[in-house]
């Protein structure tokens, strides 16, 4: 009885280890340095007192941004696609290389999402130097809107 109380509790909190490391823990072996990447929490948090705000850049699919997004993000489209990246270069062409610019975008697992990479590549190619990529894990239902962070819907 004593082996299987000492086995319970090892597992138990071999579980929560494993859940608390997964919540926080960074990709290392990813395109994006983890210098550049945000958690969404730490986002929320900046948000409610970071003055100026950022730039939120929603680089994903319309669907998504439509029925919900991170309250002052605006749509440049995805950035896996040619159009997508135009609409973002379009839009900080005129901004100052220091601008600070977060982008995300909540598609799909971060391992799987083909607009993140492109994205940050092409502000990263025009010179870009204050960008974050928000590290969504899962997705932006699971990792923002579920957590009760504040949304805006449609357009």
């Amino acid at each position: 009885m004593k082996k299987l109380t000492i086995l319970a509790a090892i597992l138990a909190l071999t579980i929560s280890l494993g859940y608390v490391a997964s919540a926080q823990t960074l990709p290392t072996n990813d395109a994006i340095p983890q210098s550049q990447l945000i958690t969404p929490d730490q986002l929320n948090q900046a948000l409610k007192t970071a003055t100026p705000k950022p730039l939120i850049l929603n680089v994903g699919p319309r669907s998504m941004f439509t029925q919900a997004h991170i309250v002052g993000a605006e749509y440049m489209g995805a950035a896996s696609s040619d159009a997508g990246q135009q609409k973002l270069r379009d839009r900080v062409k005129s901004l100052p290389k220091n601008t600070a610019i977060v982008l995300y975008c909540g598609c799909c697992p971060w391992g799987h999402c083909p607009n993140m990479h492109p994205a940050f590549q092409v502000l990263h190619s025009l010179g870009f130097t204050n960008v974050k990529a928000v590290y969504i894990a899962n997705d932006f239902g699971t990792d923002w809107v579920q957590k009760g962070y504040p949304v805006a819907k449609g357009e």
